[in-house]
């Protein structure tokens, strides 16, 4: 199902009832601040291997993203991060940047890479964040599958590709070509892995 959210002012009904979806396991195609994504609640097991299928990928191999509504998340789900990279993380997000961090034990078995890493984005995007908050809860992101297209700009063709495939494609409006910027917080040396939409000043 197609369902169209205001940008800027998101409506209430709309976001409770995609929230529930997520809730339920469902898989959902939303706007983020950079490109539009794929994504489920960690937890969801059914729908984490849906949207592997949809990707023809391996949850264990793929990089896959933490999409947070805030720093909140962090202890939980990564291991003690010192205070200069606390400090980076705060003022670069929220905004179109993708962090990688140590794993906690508390991410699930299938969402760990090989090097026990996660990557944490939290999305400068008013629908995102509205459906953040209202979760209380991180959600899985992933980019579509295949190489990025203008045709991934439009809610309305990314529906007619993928709507039989998920339970809803959010409308919020054309969406971006360029991915968010991924920097690697795992050594002492930051590195910049990927280029994206995202300036990195440390």
């Amino acid at each position: 199902m197609r369902i169209q959210i205001h940008p800027e002012n998101p409506q209430p009904r709309l976001i409770k009832q995609l929230v529930e979806c997520f809730r339920d396991g469902g898989v959902i195609i939303y706007p983020t601040d950079t490109v539009y994504g794929i994504g489920c609640t960690i937890t969801a097991q059914k729908a984490i291997e849906r949207i592997s299928q949809i990707k023809h990928m391996d949850p264990h191999k793929a990089q896959l993203s933490f999409i947070c509504p805030n720093l909140s998340n962090l202890s939980e789900y990564t291991k003690s991060i010192d205070t200069p990279l606390y400090r980076m993380l705060k003022k670069h997000l929220p905004g179109p940047f993708t962090f990688i961090l140590p794993a906690s034990r508390q991410v699930p078995k299938m969402l760990q890479s090989k090097k026990s890493t996660i990557g944490l984005r939290v999305p400068d995007h008013t629908i995102c964040q509205y459906i953040l908050d209202a979760l209380q809860a991180p959600i899985l992101g992933a980019s579509l599958p295949g190489e990025m297209v203008e045709e991934y700009t439009d809610p309305e063709i990314i529906y007619e590709k993928f709507g039989k495939q998920v339970d809803f494609v959010i409308d919020g409006g054309i969406g971006g070509m360029v991915p968010s910027t991924v920097i690697d917080c795992t050594q002492d040396e930051w590195t910049i892995i990927r280029q994206g939409k995202g300036d990195f000043e440390n």
